[in-house]
């Protein structure tokens, strides 16, 4: 017969506790990363109207969330591969093959990805 001694109990209590404790800290970053992004793609559709007429740049927009065994990871990107770096950073005008001139560029995606690094931020120090 062997018997099992408070500290084994402790044991058992402390790791179900950050077992638990794991899981809520868990839920609720996958909570933040959906709503930042949700919030991060309606943000830079509002932006894309604003700044550019296309509408189907603007509604280009849109989000993922991929839920891994470790991590939850949020992904905005536009649905048009390769303008939004083009009109983020300027490009070259080129007319029968020759190099005219320079786009100017519109930075509106940077504006929008500092304002989600500060309310993720924020959103985590809330619920945790």
């Amino acid at each position: 017969m062997s018997k099992t001694s408070p500290i084994d109990k402790l044991n058992s209590e402390i790791s179900k506790i950050l077992s638990e404790y794991s899981s809520e800290v868990d839920s609720n970053l996958s909570d933040a990363v959906t709503k930042v992004c949700s919030k991060g793609a309606k943000a830079l559709r509002n932006q894309s109207s604003l700044t550019f007429k296309g509408k189907d740049y603007s509604k280009s927009w849109t989000h993922t969330i991929t839920k891994n065994r470790l991590y939850t990871e949020g992904t905005i990107y536009s649905k048009m591969p390769g303008l939004p770096h083009l009109l983020e950073y300027g490009h070259a005008v080129v007319v029968g093959g020759r190099v005219c001139g320079q786009a100017k560029a519109h930075p509106h995606i940077a504006e929008v990805a500092d304002q989600l690094v500060n309310e993720f931020e924020k959103e985590i120090k809330n619920k945790l």
